[in-house]
């Protein structure tokens, strides 16, 4: 088989939304920093939306981009966390997946405690073929090939066979 066409996942974001900023997000933010290992940027607010006291450019969450090796091991550890489950409205055309996970205490060394309360966190996944470089680079652009992008088929064979992972 081409090794071009073989599938990595090229990114894992895992966002925490809180709604507020103040103490509860600098809780998530380091709770975020233990889970993953990486510095959290925060999320500012698109809209105001007065119905829950957010104003337009506040920060009201944080997210953190992993790649590598870093990102498939985190995305181990999240998926057995998932159930190994993953259905397919959860999949995009372009073979991308997003879940959720509704406790950090889920997560390995963590643990409840009272003064910091419960976050839940979603994850996107995106993967991606050899050669994608083309279509982001600046000099020499061109548009990707259509057997260069990953199609949700073969998102699906690849969960199945990299991370034992069923699909429904």
């Amino acid at each position: 088989m081409n090794p071009m066409q073989d599938l990595y996942v090229d990114k894992v974001v895992v966002h925490m939304g809180v709604g507020e900023s103040g103490e509860k997000l600098t809780k998530a933010e380091d709770i975020m920093r233990t889970i993953t290992g990486n510095k959290p940027v925060r999320s500012v607010a698109k809209k105001t939306q007065p119905a829950f006291g957010i104003r337009k450019g506040a920060p009201i969450g944080c997210r953190v981009t992993l790649r590598g090796k870093h990102a498939e091991e985190f995305l181990k550890i999240a998926l057995g966390i998932a159930g190994k489950q993953v259905s397919a409205s959860q999949l995009d055309r372009q073979g991308n997946f997003s879940f959720g996970i509704e406790e950090h205490t889920d997560f390995p060394g963590m643990s409840y405690d009272p003064q910091i309360g419960i976050y839940g966190m979603d994850i996107n996944v995106v993967l991606a073929k050899r050669g994608i470089r083309v279509s982001r680079r600046h000099i020499a652009r061109v548009k990707l090939p259509a057997k260069q992008q990953v199609k949700a088929p073969e998102s699906v064979s690849f969960l199945k066979t990299k991370y034992q992972v069923e699909v429904l």
